[in-house]
C-alpha cells in the first residue's frame, strides 16, 4: 500500500510539473510565465474596477469556489464564484444545465473581467458557454483542462492550460496546486520564505 501511494504521488507531481500552457494562438509557454501573465490579468481587472469569475463543475466547482475566496482574501483581488445552488438548480430548471453559467455571466460580467474557467474533460457544454458569455461582455478568459489534447475549452482561453491525465483526481489536484502557486508567487512566495499574510484588498480608483 505505501509504494502504491508513494508512485500515486509521483504521478501527481510529474502531471503537474508537466502541465503545458499556451496562448490563445496555440504557442507554448513555460507554467511561469503564464502564471506571471494570469497573475497581470487578475491585477488588472481588480485595477480596473473588474473582478475575476470562476466557473466549474462537480470537483471543478469546488476549486473554483476556494479559489474565489483565496484569490479575494489571501490576495487582495476582488473574485467570485458562480456556485451559489439556489441560483443554479433555478437556471437549471428554467433554462437548462447548458446555460446556469453563461446566463449569470451575462447578468454579471462586463468589459475588464476575467474568466477562470476550470473542467476536467475540457469538454461541459456550460463551461464552454459560459466562455462564449464572457467573450461577448469583453471579458478576458484562461482556461484550465484535462483528459484529451485537443479538448475544445484549451482553445478557447486567451491563456490555456492544460494537464496531460486521465483520471479526475490527477487533473482536478494539478488545476488546484497551480492556481495556489500563481497566487501565492505573486504574493511573493520563495523558497523558505516567512509565512505569508492576507493582502488587504484594495478598492478600485475612479475619476
Amino acid at each position: 500500500m505505501r509504494d502504491m501511494v508513494g508512485s500515486y504521488l509521483e504521478t501527481l507531481s510529474r502531471a503537474t510539473r508537466d502541465a503545458e500552457c499556451t496562448s490563445a494562438g496555440g504557442e507554448r509557454m513555460t507554467l511561469s510565465a503564464g502564471s506571471l501573465l494570469v497573475s497581470h490579468l487578475c491585477h488588472s481587472a481588480h485595477d480596473s474596477g473588474g473582478k475575476v469569475m470562476f466557473i466549474g463543475n462537480g470537483g471543478s466547482m469546488g476549486i473554483a469556489t476556494h479559489m474565489a475566496v483565496d484569490f479575494s482574501k489571501n490576495g487582495g483581488i476582488r473574485a467570485m464564484a458562480f456556485g451559489d445552488g439556489a441560483v443554479l438548480t433555478c437556471l437549471g430548471n428554467d433554462f437548462g444545465y447548458a446555460d446556469v453559467f453563461s446566463r449569470q455571466i451575462e447578468w454579471h460580467g462586463g468589459a475588464g473581467d476575467l474568466l477562470i474557467a476550470i473542467s476536467s474533460s475540457g469538454a461541459s457544454p456550460n463551461i464552454l458557454n459560459g466562455v462564449l458569455a464572457a467573450r461577448s461582455k469583453g471579458s478576458r478568459v484562461v482556461t484550465f483542462s484535462g483528459f484529451r489534447e485537443d479538448n475544445p475549452l484549451r482553445q478557447t482561453g486567451d491563456i490555456n492550460f492544460y494537464v496531460r491525465a486521465q483520471e479526475y483526481g490527477f487533473v482536478e489536484l494539478a488545476h488546484q496546486s497551480l492556481l495556489h502557486a500563481m497566487l501565492d508567487v505573486d504574493r511573493g512566495w520563495k523558497p523558505n520564505s516567512e509565512v505569508q499574510r492576507p493582502r488587504v484588498l484594495k478598492r478600485a480608483e475612479h475619476g
